[in-house]
């Protein structure tokens, strides 16, 4: 089983970032469950027959950043499914080292999305959340189990914040949203700033990848609170950091990818929870056979879906 990724739907656009990253041809696709069916002669730990994921980040395992337990912001990483062949296919092919042995138990398509996952969990950990007002901006799949995992783990309320898309605002809400809210449509910053007595959220989570969300994000952000960024940015933005960061004394971080592997067994503990397995599950919204793929791939352009994920029938 495979899940259909943002940067799945670049390539398929074939936009400005995939013209300049991608270098045909390519199958591509990163994210996924299977089983094992063959290994290589030095394998020690993967055995035929296994029920497996994979971290689509290779890591080189030399470079400064490896060596000092940053393996996920690698010097030389490659990608899976970017840099070479994927998950969109009969087969995969990746390096034992990345292999990720699934409970057996679990349903594949909860493990086929363990990598979108794992960047609402590195995103979220990378906060101190508990106990706190938490915005999460941004309401795309990632941004869903974002608020999964807030209310799984104990925020006090959660503020998920989209544009204008009633199908993923309500999704947010399903997953857990204390106020699911449309940066058009509602007065945000009002909202926030009454709920929370006027100081703002403690922590915001932006997924959305637009300058306007950032700019929401810093507006009702407390001062002395922390913003972590996980969208990605397709044109430069302008921030007044005197009035928005130094005097607010605010904390920004950049999110990328999982860390490795203590996201994934964070993952592993939060699958343990039926509450929360039910709360992935229904941001699975659509599924598709892979003959499938250009109508799963349309429904994932359309922003009318969670996450959308397509199978291989035996």
């Amino acid at each position: 089983m495979a899940s259909i990724c943002g940067t799945d739907v670049h390539i398929f656009n074939w936009d400005d970032w995939a013209k300049n990253r991608i270098k045909p041809p390519l199958i591509y696709g990163h994210e996924f469950a299977g089983e094992v069916v063959k290994v290589g002669s030095n394998v020690r730990f993967v055995k035929v027959g296994e029920f497996v994921s994979g971290e689509c980040h290779i890591a080189c395992g030399h470079c400064y950043n490896c060596r000092n337990g940053l393996a996920h912001i690698c010097l030389n990483t490659k990608i899976f499914g970017v840099d070479r062949d994927g998950a969109f296919a009969e087969y995969i092919s990746i390096p034992e080292s990345n292999v990720w042995h699934n409970d057996p138990s679990l349903p594949p398509e909860l493990c086929s999305v363990q990598d979108p996952l794992g960047n609402a969990v590195h995103t979220v950990f990378s906060t101190d959340f508990v106990g706190r007002d938490v915005a999460v901006i941004g309401l795309g799949p990632i941004g869903a189990m974002c608020v999964a995992i807030l209310r799984t783990c104990g925020a006090s309320r959660i503020f998920a914040i989209g544009r204008k898309n009633p199908f993923r605002i309500k999704l947010a809400k399903d997953a857990g949203a204390h106020f699911a809210l449309s940066s058009v449509e509602d007065d945000v910053e009002g909202i926030v700033k009454k709920e929370t007595d006027g100081k703002g959220v403690d922590v915001v989570l932006e997924t959305a990848g637009t300058p306007d969300a950032v700019q929401l994000g810093l507006s009702i952000l407390r001062p002395g609170g922390k913003i972590s960024l996980l969208g990605v940015y397709s044109k430069p933005l302008t921030i007044d950091l005197s009035k928005s960061v130094v005097f607010k004394y605010a904390t920004i971080q950049g999110i990328n990818g999982r860390l490795m592997y203590d996201t994934w067994y964070r993952m592993a503990g939060l699958y343990r929870i039926p509450e929360f397995r039910e709360k992935i599950s229904k941001i699975i919204t659509h599924r598709y056979k892979f003959e499938q793929f250009f109508e799963a791939m349309e429904k994932m352009r359309s922003g009318e879906s969670g996450k959308v994920v397509m199978y291989m029938e035996r």
